[in-house]
C-alpha cells in the first residue's frame, strides 16, 4: 500500500535515517551523511535559494520540484542532528495555539 500525503514525511524520515548508517556509495543520502553536517547545511541553503528563485518565475513545477528538494535536505539535517521531525512539527502546533 502506497504512502500520500504528509504521513510520506514520516516514511522518508525513516528511509533517510536507515541510509544513514549505510555505504555512501549505496546512495546520495548515505553520501551526505559521510560528507558531513557542513555538506548537508551547504545543501539546504542551495535548495533553499533555489526554491525563492523559483518562485519569482511563478512556474508551479519548478516551485513543487525545488520545494520537495528542500523538505529532503532538510530531513538529512534533522537526521543528521538526531532531531525527530515530530519534534518541528509539535513546535509548530505550540506556536498556533489560540
Amino acid at each position: 500500500m502506497s504512502k500520500t500525503g504528509l504521513e510520506f514525511l514520516g516514511t522518508l524520515e525513516n528511509i533517510i535515517n536507515a541510509r544513514r548508517r549505510a555505504s555512501p556509495d549505496a546512495s546520495y543520502t548515505a553520501e551526505l551523511f559521510a560528507a558531513g553536517p557542513r555538506r548537508i547545511a551547504q545543501k539546504v541553503g542551495e535548495e533553499a535559494v533555489e526554491v525563492a528563485l523559483a518562485s519569482q518565475t511563478g512556474d508551479r513545477d519548478e516551485i513543487i520540484n525545488e520545494t520537495a528538494d528542500l523538505i529532503y535536505h532538510l530531513l538529512v539535517l534533522l537526521a543528521q542532528q538526531q532531531i525527530p521531525l515530530a519534534d518541528v512539527v509539535a513546535t509548530l502546533a505550540a506556536r498556533h495555539k489560540s
